[in-house]
């Protein structure tokens, strides 16, 4: 697709993942805030539309044989595989963080406070985020999922207590933007995850650990924000034209 200053990021980022290196590296939320345009975005951040275009430009130019493809994917494939990769990424990563953070707190926390605000940003978040992961579970994701039956076997959709699907998708999106904005906090707390010359391993390691689990996230909330949400407003609304 053309990209011009009018396009959307995350529209970009749906379509070739590869370019959220580009976004990332310029300090553009594609994730969270993906529904802004290229030129809303560097108006922002004091960059010029043309330059990021052409980093962007670039990278569409370059050929890989293992990029995956999640536009293509059904709705309720998609659905699983972010439960199952991210989800559980999730589930694991928490209690192996908790006590690293708790540790250093410990050992490092009167040389450097910072990381008591990030314990407890992690601390808070990691229990917001198990509680909106349930919710996903247990009662967003089986409706997507009953939409793409619905859509496979040419059968009405089953109507939900929370009524159409962007009511719950919102609230999920509100919740999104909420950890967004907190780890964009830790990475800044943390000066991007670089580690002090009187780091332990243990420390750098935590660092490390948490990287890694910002940038899951980051793909996490992309996958459901600007692919997963759009795919079930739009396949309920086809769903609903098609009774009427």
């Amino acid at each position: 697709m053309k990209i011009s200053e009018e396009s959307v990021i995350g529209e970009l980022v749906a379509q070739d993942y590869r370019k959220a290196a580009v976004f990332q590296s310029n300090g553009i939320d594609f994730c969270c805030q993906g529904n802004r345009t290229i030129e809303d975005a560097c108006n922002k951040k004091g960059l010029i539309p043309e330059n990021l275009i052409k980093e962007l430009n670039a990278i569409g130019k370059q050929q890989t044989g293992n990029d995956i493809n999640y536009q293509s994917w059904p709705i309720d494939l998609l659905a699983d595989y972010i439960e199952k990769t991210h989800h559980c990424y999730v589930t694991e990563k928490i209690p192996i963080l908790k006590p690293y953070l708790e540790k250093i707190c410990k050992v490092h926390g009167s040389q450097h406070p910072e990381l008591l605000e990030i314990k407890d940003e992690f601390f808070a978040g990691a229990d917001e985020l198990t509680n909106h992961m349930r919710k996903e579970e247990m009662i967003l994701f089986p409706f997507i999922r009953s939409l793409a039956n619905s859509k496979q076997k040419n059968q009405a959709i089953v109507s939900a207590q929370f009524g159409t699907v962007e009511n719950p998708i919102h609230m999920m999106m509100e919740e999104h933007d909420v950890e967004g904005k907190r780890f964009r906090k830790i990475a800044a707390l943390s000066n991007d995850y670089i580690t002090p010359v009187d780091a332990c391993n243990t420390y750098k390691v935590t660092f490390a650990v948490l990287k890694e689990y910002e940038d899951d996230l980051h793909l996490h909330i992309h996958l459901e924000n600007n692919i997963l949400f759009p795919k079930a407003i739009a396949l309920e609304q086809e769903l609903s034209l098609q009774i009427n």
